[in-house]
């Protein structure tokens, strides 16, 4: 990208309004996106398996403190948003923080940021299409069907919502949510129920005894709820689709700040508030990491069909989540490969002005996904949860690096903020930044999954590297070109 072409997205007024996109993959889109669509997906972004299921492995093993990791995380998940939504309303872009990652840290850091997001949606993915096919296996309808099958089915017919339009995909991603809403709201009130009528869950009575009785708020100590920060940081990844979205939305300036402001009263309300309630109905030795903990209070009240109501809702979940990454990485890969850092076909649009090169080389990826349930069935799952965890914490770095450099910019007159701003910079950006390196170091007191992840580590950093020698080329005869149209 030019010298000029940086000046132009510099001095871009808040709305990001020009004739030609300062970044020339954002050519080409449609403006389909309204208002409840981009909503819904920041609620989706927040709401997922990692509530839905993974709450009650991590109730058993950090127990009611649980509810201060998912606070905290939050605090922090939300200081990237908002830092993320600044970035946007002043130069909404479909590329999202690669977009930004290119203005301000130059092409590596696009590179970098880009091919790290690639990294965790397309092993989420897998994880995604694995669970999928595991909740799909809990009816008897489906059990004689191999695993690998029903992954593959799964992904089909997300790939084909993805091709169709982003207007298929938004309506689609809205009505998971409202699934998703309208499950832990009416558990809330179940639960809200049971404490104030003091009905007894499994032979006791609800409330602070469960707790008191049980070991106290650290019934195992203070390294089990550090340990699964890895797993909550993960449970929060997807709200950086906001800014993906925002490209696609025709007012930004208006969806964007609402979206993200509702953030944190969604991430009190429905995760720490539920974990809260989860705790005070029954003690943290009676959740396990293999059942919702939604299917476990209501199994224990005598609600007949819980089971089958809460694994349909998992199972929106992981689709709804296997929609949102084919759908951000087909952006990001676009944007990528309009600056030479992706492969060429990856900026391919079809008519519906859908991304489809990028969408395909997801699902390429997912595709090994299949093959690793066919092979490995019952480790498919936990393998690729690691490696899509450190996708999630350098993704939000990257965007707190950039938003650094925006901030000292804009201090030196080079650009302009706009008024919906991150609070507290550059101090927010440095402690968030300095939490997710410290979750990142702390999953090395985690022998059986942690420690393995953290030594992914050197090996995906020298394939980064290998990889910009092998691009670094394309990258510089790409550079100074900028696009005004999609690219056929």
């Amino acid at each position: 990208m030019s010298k000029d072409t940086v000046h132009t997205a510099e001095v871009a007024a808040p709305t990001g309004a020009t004739a030609t996109p300062a970044d020339a993959g954002d050519a080409g889109y449609s403006k389909d996106l309204k208002h409840r669509h981009v909503n819904m997906i920041a609620i989706g972004g927040a709401i997922g398996t990692g509530l839905f299921l993974g709450a009650g492995g991590r109730l058993h093993t950090a127990g009611p403190a649980l509810a201060v990791a998912y606070l905290v995380c939050g605090v922090f998940a939300f200081f990237v948003v908002r830092a993320l939504g600044e970035l946007v309303l002043y130069r909404p872009s479909s590329g999202s923080f690669v977009s930004y990652a290119r203005e301000f840290l130059g092409e590596k850091g696009a590179y970098v940021a880009g091919w790290m997001y690639f990294l965790n949606w397309s092993t989420t993915g897998i994880a995604d299409i694995t669970a999928i096919a595991l909740y799909t296996h809990y009816w008897s309808l489906f059990t004689s069907i191999p695993q690998w099958v029903l992954a593959l089915a799964a992904l089909a017919v997300v790939l084909a919502v993805n091709l169709i339009s982003v207007k298929i995909f938004g309506e689609m991603e809205f009505w998971f949510s409202v699934v998703k809403v309208a499950t832990l709201v009416a558990f809330m009130c179940i639960g809200i129920f049971l404490l104030a009528t003091r009905h007894e869950v499994d032979g006791r009575a609800p409330g602070l005894g469960v707790i008191t009785d049980n070991g106290g708020l650290l019934p195992h100590g203070l390294m089990p709820v550090v340990i699964v920060m890895q797993g909550v940081i993960f449970a929060y990844a997807a709200l950086e689709l906001v800014g993906v979205a925002a490209g696609e939305t025709a007012e930004p300036e208006k969806v964007v700040p609402r979206a993200v402001n509702s953030i944190m009263w969604r991430v009190g309300l429905f995760y720490v508030g539920s974990v809260v309630l989860l705790a005070l109905l029954l003690p943290g030795s009676a959740y396990s990491a293999d059942q919702s903990p939604f299917v476990t209070v209501l199994s224990k009240i005598g609600v007949s069909g819980a089971g089958d109501v809460m694994n349909l809702v998992v199972l929106t979940a992981a689709m709804s989540s296997l929609n949102s990454g084919l759908y951000s990485t087909g952006r990001i890969l676009r944007s990528m490969a309009t600056a030479g850092s992706a492969p060429k076909f990856t900026a391919r649009m079809n008519r519906s002005q859908v991304p489809y090169g990028g969408i395909l080389l997801t699902c390429g990826v997912c595709v090994l996904g299949v093959g690793l349930n066919y092979l490995v069935p019952e480790q498919a799952f936990e393998i690729v949860l690691n490696v899509a965890s450190l996708g999630v914490i350098s993704t939000w770095v990257i965007i707190m690096v950039c938003h650094l450099v925006f901030v000292r910019r804009a201090r030196a007159g080079l650009l302009h903020r706009p008024s919906f701003r991150l609070p507290g910079s550059p101090g927010t950006e440095i402690v968030t930044i300095a939490f997710l390196i410290a979750v990142l170091g702390l999953m090395w007191n985690d022998p059986e999954v942690g420690r393995k992840t953290v030594l992914l580590v050197p090996l995906i950093a020298a394939a980064l590297v290998a990889g910009w020698f092998g691009i670094r080329d394309r990258v510089a005869r790409t550079a100074g070109q900028e696009l005004t149209g999609p690219t056929k």
